[in-house]
């Protein structure tokens, strides 16, 4: 995602976040080129927590007790740039976006663009267990 504005803001919705094969480098490659940074959700704080301490996210913001609306409101309310774009998974993101007067990206879209990989699903299969073939 070369050439973007340095002067944005941008949230993701940890829903999109989670659709990321590697969000810990996401959030690094987007440090590039944005000023602040978070993730948003309607979970509760400590899903969000543990989402971004397991994977070494350094955010500048995030919902806390309040739900994705409310963040959004406060954070461009508190953070004056240029831009503010909200990366989402669908129409109810796309919405809310509108709704609060935030850009809105899918995340399929800013993956394309910034070159990330999304996550296809496939977890490490399970080793499996050895079996004794002098077994009866």
């Amino acid at each position: 995602m070369e050439g973007g504005s340095g002067d944005m803001t941008l949230a993701f919705d940890l829903g999109a976040l989670e659709t990321l094969a590697n969000p810990t480098e996401v959030f690094s490659d987007a440090r590039r080129w944005t000023e602040y940074l978070g993730v948003v959700s309607d979970e509760p704080t400590y899903v969000v927590t543990n989402f971004t301490r397991k994977n070494r996210i350094r955010q500048d913001f995030f919902s806390g007790p309040r739900g994705r609306r409310e963040s959004l409101e406060n954070v461009k309310n508190q953070f004056d740039t240029d831009r503010h774009v909200f990366v989402g998974t669908g129409e109810a993101d796309a919405d809310l976006a509108d709704e609060v007067d935030w850009e809105y990206l899918a995340v399929t879209d800013a993956a394309d663009a910034a070159g990330w990989t999304l996550d296809d699903g496939d977890e490490e299969p399970e080793p499996e267990p050895e079996t004794r073939d002098d077994w009866p």
